[in-house]
């Protein structure tokens, strides 16, 4: 069915999913936070923490999977709920996972000055004003603002230039990641790991996972944004490439985490790498005397700033599209460009969000993975519910194992919204996270109340059967 917006262009291949995918999911925390997620388990804790985190959310992986194949539309979340829960239901949860998108792109607007201040100290002069005791200076402000100009012109432009753009990044950074990391096992000592958990006593052991895992949800989002790209898929693309490139974005996703906790802990002593708060280069300028290495760790962490804005970028406005076409949020937002393909107005929105977002400064790194565990938590859990819902009320195929998978992932989803929100779970909200979450949430509820009179449930579940094919 055509909407009156138009259609999104056609031209995404399998390779493209993959990046977007693993892009929109892995940006520069293995750069800027090592030392955060260190202080937090230490390198057992932090290891075990990823990749016990990927593996609980392969089953979400799966779903997602299944679901993108069935519905490949760029709604994603609202979509796959349509027909089986009310329709604000469907909202809360697109809702809540364009914040899980929308939250990332100020954060690396923010971090692009954090990281070339790594090799441009002249980044930290000029500085303007403080907010939660973090200085913003002038000149990373204004790089952050110029990347998310530069990005929005990228993505205005067509998804064949953004998806390049993306394809280029990915590989790039995976390549450089391959070098230094095989550099940093030939070098590195063991004895660099002791003591393995940052807290002592088997207690400790749990407690020093337990908090790793509460970050890796936001670490980790991202694989399921194949989902909302996936109208733009090209013409005869075979449907059962969502799911493969869903499920390996996810499992090279948490490997490079764990792996990269491993290496960087492995070649410096990471109790003096979190007590100096030094980042992943710098524990290896450190441990080979290398500038040239720290350099070189630094423009991949940029490749992977680059594709992790525009990654999120991209599945944010689509995501804002598919809310837009069924009159849940102001319709100029499903409007899509006549030329480029593009959904320009969502594309204008994201880039003042970000740009607006990004004056908060180095305030918003930490804070903001919290809330966006949270969001994802929420997102994944209902399109796991929408497919054991779809399953039943629609008589949709799925056998027990899909049922199942579709049930651990409930419960994986469940799990993680109750981290953030239980105050007796360590590491829970704070009143700074609550606020921020409940305003976005005011946000949402305006739009609801405020959404065109009348606007019923319509169906945008594909493409047409000329695209998709499988």
């Amino acid at each position: 069915m055509k909407s009156e917006s138009g259609h999104l262009a056609r031209t995404l291949t399998v390779v493209e999913y993959f990046t977007f995918g693993f892009g929109t999911m892995v940006g520069v925390g293995w750069v800027v936070l090592i030392d955060d997620w260190l202080s937090r388990g230490g390198p057992g804790g932090a290891m075990l923490g990823f990749l016990l985190g990927g593996i609980l959310l392969l089953p979400v992986a799966l779903t997602y999977g299944k679901l993108v194949r069935q519905i490949p539309d760029a709604g994603g979340e609202i979509a796959y709920a349509e027909g089986v829960f009310p329709r604000s239901v469907s909202f809360v949860a697109a809702w809540t996972m364009v914040l899980a998108y929308a939250i990332v792109c100020p954060w690396e607007a923010v971090a692009i000055g954090n990281l070339l201040a790594r090799v441009f100290p002249s980044m930290n002069s000029f500085p303007l004003y403080a907010l939660a005791g973090k200085t913003i200076f002038a000149p990373r402000l204004a790089a952050g603002l110029l990347l998310t100009a530069v990005l929005a012109a990228v993505n205005f432009r067509g998804i064949r230039v953004s998806g390049l753009f993306q394809d280029v990044a990915t590989f790039g950074l995976l390549a450089i990641f391959v070098s230094f990391t095989a550099l940093g096992f030939l070098k590195g000592d063991a004895s660099n790991w002791q003591p393995l958990f940052a807290r002592p006593g088997a207690g400790g052991v749990w407690l020093s996972i337990l908090l790793v895992l509460q970050v890796v949800p936001y670490f980790m989002t991202g694989f399921e944004s194949v989902g909302k790209e996936s109208e733009e898929a090209r013409p005869g693309f075979d449907a059962r490439h969502f799911g493969r490139a869903i499920l390996l974005a996810c499992v090279v996703g948490f490997l490079f985490y764990t792996t990269i906790v491993a290496v960087a802990s492995f070649v410096y002593p990471w109790k003096d790498l979190v007590a100096r708060h030094l980042g992943t280069e710098a524990a290896f300028e450190k441990a080979f005397g290398s500038k040239l290495l720290a350099r070189a760790i630094v423009f991949a962490a940029f490749l992977s700033l680059l594709k992790i804005f525009n990654g999120n970028f991209v599945a944010s406005t689509r995501l804002l599209f598919g809310i837009g076409r069924r009159g849940l949020v102001h319709p100029a937002l499903a409007r899509v460009h006549p030329l480029h393909g593009t959904p320009r107005n969502a594309i204008l929105l994201m880039a003042i969000f970000t740009g607006v977002s990004a004056f908060l400064g180095d305030a918003l790194l930490v804070p903001v993975s919290e809330v966006g565990s949270l969001a994802v938590g929420v997102g994944w859990l209902s399109a796991c519910a929408a497919y054991l819902a779809r399953s039943r009320r629609l008589g949709a195929s799925a056998s027990p194992l899909d049922r199942g998978l579709a049930l651990s992932g409930a419960a994986v989803s469940a799990a993680i919204i109750a981290m953030k929100v239980l105050p007796s779970v360590p590491g829970s909200f704070t009143r700074a996270e609550w606020i921020a979450f409940a305003v976005w949430t005011a946000l949402g509820s305006l739009f609801w109340l405020g959404r065109k009179p009348g606007s019923g449930p319509r169906r945008y579940s594909s493409t047409g059967s000329s695209v998709i094919s499988g």
